[in-house]
């Protein structure tokens, strides 16, 4: 059998790890966080949290990763740590909800983005069937399932040209950022009393108490899909050179620079507009906020350049995105734990071609299902009870295997992965008790994978 070879350095790796997190989020979570807190510090505040703890939670995945460099991430450690059947839930949901949710919202705001720039046609229809809208924004999602199509046709080519595509987005990408944080700084339009304003909008109340860690644990959600993908580079171990020292270092310098960028950003975006303009803008959710902040600095054009770096950030992580992930279902095919044929590895081109084409299929589906909201809510809430479970596999794993070489060690052990495993269950149940609509449809999805793992396994023996 074909197997993946290591093409990838430190750099290529740190780039691959900001450009596969930096993507829609920060443009666009600031309107329904500014509903939920009211008010710009905790809006900040949120960004800030959020970082460290996805900072604490990619420092545990580098000590895995370190151990475990393998195509599959956590599927592969996940099967040293808990057993088969739970690799499989994960890369079961990986497949169904995961990453392929994160492919698809991607997508999807590329595609919003896009048509704020150049409109498209409107067509479509509102009607649903199960609460699932399929014809709503039907431009938008057929511009974001030519995106899908294409992105995996190039990366069906090649994971060093899409690598090298990746490389020169996110320079582009945090171009463009740079200078859009120093001329928000510098712009006359700016005022210091926004950031310290609280809401004055009639049915927005600044939390309190209770209150306040129930908003801040549902306006996280947004913040997480922001730092959503941190993990992903661990999916292409056997593609990276020296691995047990370039995933950890790639993991911690790409996350790190993540959230200097996103805590920037958000505060450029409060420091331009009043926290209520956020609120307001929650109503249109057409409309992308760091769009908005532009066009208040400097009218059409800054409007035109923004929405052309979302283009830029969606496309660059949407590549990133379905680079990385398809590995997932190729190590569970060659495990004999998903679909044979997904196990392929094209002669020419050294790639998981079928499980790309499979993952593209998928993501396309999402694309159909749900809006931008429902699909990044989902996707968090799914992910999070996975990767708390990482966490803990760097406890279990000290504690079971200390033989086992560890090129990096996580700091701050044990609390650190003890305090993200806290957060990751404190968030798991918080979902399902204030958005069980998301948490259903995610848990179903897992579930689907039950008959499917009795089969494979059933035909192996």
């Amino acid at each position: 059998m074909e197997t993946l070879k290591p093409k990838i350095g430190l750099r290529a790796a740190t780039f691959l790890v900001v450009s596969v997190i930096i993507g829609s989020g920060v443009f666009k979570k600031i309107a329904p966080m500014a509903q939920e807190l009211g008010s710009p510090f905790l809006v900040v505040l949120c960004w800030i949290v959020a970082g460290l703890i996805s900072l604490a939670g990619a420092l545990s995945t580098a000590e895995m990763v370190s151990m475990f460099p393998n195509s599959g991430g956590e599927y592969y450690y996940f099967q040293k740590v808990y057993g088969r059947f739970f690799s499989f839930l994960y890369g079961w949901a990986s497949f169904t909800v995961i990453k392929t949710a994160a492919i698809s919202a991607l997508a999807y705001i590329f595609a919003q983005s896009l048509n704020s720039l150049f409109p498209l046609p409107v067509i479509g229809s509102d009607a649903s069937f199960l609460g699932i809208a399929l014809f709503q924004n039907l431009s938008i999602k057929i511009l974001a399932s030519f995106l899908i199509i294409l992105l995996t046709l190039l990366n069906y080519r090649g994971v060093q040209f899409a690598e090298k595509l990746s490389s020169f987005l996110t320079y582009l990408m945090l171009a463009g950022i740079v200078v859009f944080i120093i001329v928000g700084f510098f712009s006359s339009k700016g005022s210091i009393h926004n950031l310290t304003s609280t809401s004055s909008v009639a049915n927005t109340i600044v939390p309190q108490g209770w209150s306040l860690m129930k908003a801040l644990f549902i306006a996280s959600l947004g913040a997480f899909w922001g730092y959503e993908g941190w993990n992903n580079i661990a999916y292409i171990g056997e593609e990276i050179k020296n691995p047990k020292r370039n995933l950890p270092l790639a993991l911690g310098v790409g996350t790190i620079i993540v959230i200097l960028t996103y805590v920037l950003l958000n505060i450029v975006f409060v420091y331009i507009l009043p926290i209520d303009y956020f609120i307001g803008l929650n109503a249109t959710p057409n409309k992308i906020a760091a769009v908005e902040v532009a066009g208040q600095i400097s009218g059409k054009l800054g409007m035109i350049l923004v929405a052309s770096l979302i283009v830029v950030t969606t496309l660059n992580s949407t590549n990133s995105t379905i680079l990385m992930s398809a590995r997932i279902m190729y190590a569970m095919a060659r495990d004999k734990m998903f679909f044979y044929k997904a196990a392929s590895v094209h002669p020419k081109y050294n790639t998981p071609d079928i499980a790309l084409f499979i993952q593209a299929f998928w993501a396309i589906m999402l694309v159909f299902s749900g809006t931008f909201d429902q699909l990044t809510d989902m996707l968090v809430f799914a992910s999070f009870l996975f990767y708390g479970s990482t966490a803990l596999g760097v406890i279990l794993m000290r504690i079971k295997h200390p033989e086992i070489e560890r090129k990096y060690k996580v700091i701050g052990y044990p609390f650190v992965p003890a305090i993200f495993c806290l957060f990751c269950v404190s968030l798991f149940i918080s979902t399902i008790i204030n958005q069980p609509y998301e948490a259903i449809w995610g848990i179903s999805l897992i579930a689907t994978g039950l008959p499917v793992y009795y089969w494979l396994n059933k035909k192996v023996q």
